[in-house]
């Protein structure tokens, strides 16, 4: 039996980044970015206005100038500005050659085209060329996840297609004779399928494309030949259940006749003990538990930097805990890592408090479906009273 710390670098170890592909822009949201994004030109281009006014010459108030003529947002006025002119202007409109300043409308006399200014500040009002940014800069680097603000930004630079990361196929199968679909009727000793769409969705959210299959029935010889048609069309392999050293837990043999090396086969973590891994040729087989707290708390704890790593995504990030405070009090803990279902909320102080949940039976789904947080408790750590800091992952 490993460590969690042992198990995730055999993970690492054997994960290997995804070659990028060219996307359209509109299809990179949530993507990894996977070049540097330069600029070849500044933002704005030019010197524009910040504000509906009149474009001047600081240097002519404060004093009556002459109107002579109109600039607007993509209606550059060309002609220059001689000495007691202004031009009448709008937001975002290149300044004419000349003017240094922006008398704002509600400043502003006009009587004809004369128009009375008070005394104007140079630079007043005026959004100087590149004050977004400079030809030349960097704007986003590799690694990146593109969110709306990131795109807008590839946008503004004049790109219409990124280089990200292919996103990793995801097959997610399911065992146990006791499982049916949802929308299927099931038996009087059957249950509904849920812990496969629950990690399905988790792979979403973490960057992959997740396909769910009809549960497995407990048959070694179907539970390989599924895997073999998982893996004939997916990136990776997730199988749920079947894990333990029961007369009918079958995942872990099918996998040695599917033709997978065995990494490893237990963990030392509560709850999720019976959490594994193989590899078929360069493919990664993940095996998580069946209870869905178990499965749903490894998948956190191995699924998730797995993917980061091929997204090309920073792993570490993934185990990085936060330190908060512990909401009432926690026993001392034994000889595995033990991972608790929490809800962290922050008080009126802006102080973070973590709770864990009071049932951490790994059956219950509703108690991780509450949770946003797992607190972390190390192997033989002494018991914890309220407003001790304790780490959380966040989920």
């Amino acid at each position: 039996m490993i460590s969690v710390a042992e198990a995730r670098a055999i993970v690492l170890g054997h994960a290997q980044t995804l070659p990028p592909e060219t996307a359209p822009l509109l299809e990179t949201f949530g993507r990894t970015l996977r070049e540097r994004i330069v600029a070849e030109r500044p933002q704005p281009p030019f010197a524009a206005s910040a504000m509906d006014g009149y474009a001047l010459r600081s240097a002519d108030t404060p004093g009556a100038l002459r109107c002579v003529g109109e600039a607007g947002a993509g209606r550059a006025l060309e002609r220059p500005l001689a000495a007691g002119e202004c031009a009448r202007i709008f937001t975002g409109a290149p300044l004419p050659p000349g003017a240094d300043a922006i008398l704002i409308q509600e400043d502003a006399k006009r009587n004809g085209d004369t128009v009375t200014a008070p005394r104007v500040e140079t630079g007043k009002h005026v959004r100087r060329e590149g004050v977004d940014f400079a030809a030349g800069a960097t704007l986003l680097e590799p690694g990146c996840v593109l969110n709306g603000p990131a795109i807008a930004l590839a946008a503004a630079a004049g790109r219409d297609r990124l280089s990200v990361s292919k996103q990793p196929r995801i097959a997610v199968l399911s065992g146990g004779d006791e499982l049916v679909p949802p929308g299927v009727t099931p038996k009087p000793d059957q249950i509904f399928d849920s812990v496969s769409y629950g990690i399905a969705g988790l792979a979403q959210t973490w960057g992959a494309l997740a396909r769910c299959s009809a549960p497995l029935s407990d048959n070694e010889k179907l539970i390989a030949r599924r895997v073999n048609d998982a893996l004939a069309e997916a990136d990776l392999a997730v199988v749920i259940g079947g894990a333990s050293v029961g007369d009918h837990d079958h995942a872990r043999p099918a996998l040695m006749r599917a033709g997978a090396d065995l990494l490893f086969e237990k963990v030392a973590l509560r709850p999720g003990k019976p959490t594994w891994l193989a590899r078929r040729d360069r493919q990664l087989i993940l095996g998580l538990p069946g209870n869905p707290a178990s499965a749903f708390v490894c998948a956190r704890l191995f699924l998730k930097p797995l993917l980061d790593r091929l997204l090309g995504r920073d792993p570490a990030l993934s185990a990085q805990a936060h330190a908060v405070r512990l909401r009432g009090a926690l026993a001392a803990n034994g000889g595995r890592e033990t991972y608790l279902r929490a809800h962290v909320a922050a008080d009126r102080t802006g102080q973070l408090w973590a709770e864990p949940a009071p049932n951490q039976d790994s059956s219950l789904i509703s108690v991780f479906a509450a949770a946003n947080a797992l607190l972390v408790r190390a192997l033989d750590s002494r018991a914890a009273v309220e407003g001790e800091l304790v780490d959380v992952l966040y989920i």
